[in-house]
């Protein structure tokens, strides 16, 4: 080989020499920016799912802290609506208590000439076949009665809240109304009707026969023996 070629040689062997140096030097220089590069995208994807949760935690708090809200609205309208109707039904027996003076005048001009007393099933207003019996015996004394009112009374026992037993009662006692005034054809302003729940039993509520006597509707045939009395009565009452 001559000494040209041998230059030739040498410094193709120092080329490769060289290349390979420089790969050597980028790779040590780039691994590390690799490897921190990917501890960034870890800790970007921790942060992430870091922000993920506390976003979750934080939508279920304000949930559960409307939850909260609106049930403290609620029980809020609730316990001003149970104070309306406490004072609506106290306002009811104050009513009772007052009306039948209030509307007969001259109570003491009224003398009772008959009466009748019907009874209902448990939580029942269905007048019974029996009770339409009883009801039709009382209405034949009625054709020849003058000047007088129907004092129509319900009332139950004592199972259920009081409200509800006004309620009750008062469906009796409408029981009773509509069928002597659609039967008999008794104008309106001859009754006086009244529900007045479990206030006043006529037994006691302690046996099955007791009660089974208070779930009742009384009525009673009041004539005015002056003559000179009002007819006029109303519809009163609300009212087991």
């Amino acid at each position: 080989m001559n000494r040209y070629g041998m230059l030739m040689l040498a410094a193709l062997t120092a080329a490769g020499v060289s290349g390979c140096a420089t790969k050597n030097y980028v790779k040590s220089q780039t691994a590390p920016i690799i490897e921190h590069t990917g501890k960034l995208e870890d800790q970007t994807a921790a942060n992430g799912r870091a922000i993920r949760d506390t976003d979750q935690r934080a939508q279920a708090g304000i949930k559960q802290a409307q939850s909260s809200a609106d049930a403290a609205t609620q029980n809020a309208q609730n316990a001003t609506k149970a104070a309306g109707d406490a004072e609506t039904a106290a306002n009811d027996v104050v009513h009772r208590a007052d009306s039948l003076d209030s509307v007969v005048k001259g109570l003491d001009n009224y003398k009772q000439m008959g009466d009748v007393t019907v009874t209902f099933g448990f939580d029942k207003s269905v007048l019974t076949q029996d009770a339409k019996e009883q009801l039709d015996s009382f209405a034949a004394q009625l054709g020849s009665a003058k000047s007088y009112i129907l004092e129509v009374t319900g009332g139950t026992d004592s199972t259920g809240s009081a409200q509800y037993n006004y309620d009750l009662s008062q469906r009796r006692a409408d029981a009773v109304v509509q069928y002597l005034a659609s039967k008999y054809n008794i104008p309106a302003h001859r009754f006086y009707l009244i529900g007045i729940g479990k206030d006043k039993e006529v037994a006691p509520n302690d046996t099955r026969e007791g009660r089974q006597k208070n779930r009742r509707v009384e009525v009673q045939l009041l004539t005015n023996m002056s003559g000179t009395g009002t007819e006029t009565a109303g519809t009163q009452g609300s009212g087991k």
